[in-house]
Order: C-alpha cells, then structure tokens, then sequence
C-alpha cells in the first residue's frame, strides 16, 4: 500500500509540473490556441485521474474484508468527461486547439506509463543490486 501512495504521489507531482509548463507554454509562445487546447485536455485528464485513484483506493480499501460490493473505476465518467473537454473546444474553437484537447486528454497516459517504466526499472536494479 506504501508503493501505491508513493505512485500516487509521483503522478500528481508529474501532472502539475505538466499543467504548469502548459501554462508557461499559453503565455509565451504564439501558439496560443495549440497550449490552451493542450491545457484544458490535461486538466480533464487530471481530473480523471484523481478519481480512478479515489476509486482504486476505495476499492483496496474494501478488498480484505467480507463485503462482495464491487467497485467500477468509473469508465463511463471519464469518457463523459473527455466528451465535455471535446464538446467545449468545439463550441469555442476560436480559443482552443481540438488536437490539442485529444492530446492533452491522452498526457496522464503518457505520465502513468513514464512512471511505470521508470519506477519498475529502478525497482528491478535495486533487486539486481
């Protein structure tokens, strides 16, 4: 469970540097409507994450004792969310960048793979070592 809170911890911690070099990236480029396409995917994305986390760590929670109740990680919800980020850049075109709210949708993905890789090969060194 150590493992999983400092997983949890390393993705948030990765998301905000992202979010926060996004911003960086509005203020001062001039590809404005690309960063703030990039940005509002990436907010989605990270709200989506905090709740397959909530979800996952209910469902932890719950997984040693007798109940039988299972938990969803809640597909559904974030596929509406992503449809919303989708839905809102189409409706304001003008300010955001639609392949930039695809890609901002798909950063968290990117995040929890980088962070996988990351944190299983520096744990199979230390086994090696």
């Amino acid at each position: 469970m150590q493992r999983y809170h400092l997983m949890i911890t390393r993705q948030r911690k990765w998301m905000f540097y992202l979010l926060a070099t996004f911003v960086l990236g509005w203020g001062f480029t001039d590809y404005k409507t690309i960063f703030l396409g990039i940005l509002l995917g990436s907010v989605f994305s990270f709200i989506n994450l905090l709740q397959m986390q909530r979800k996952i760590r209910k469902s932890i929670d719950h997984a040693g004792s007798d109940q039988r109740k299972s938990y969803k990680l809640g597909t559904f919800s974030r596929l509406a969310s992503a449809g919303l980020a989708v839905l809102i850049a189409l409706q304001f075109n003008e300010y955001f960048h639609i392949i930039g709210v695809v890609i901002g949708l798909m950063t968290i993905y990117v995040v929890i793979i980088i962070d996988f890789l990351l944190f299983d090969s520096r744990n199979q060194y230390m086994e090696e070592g």
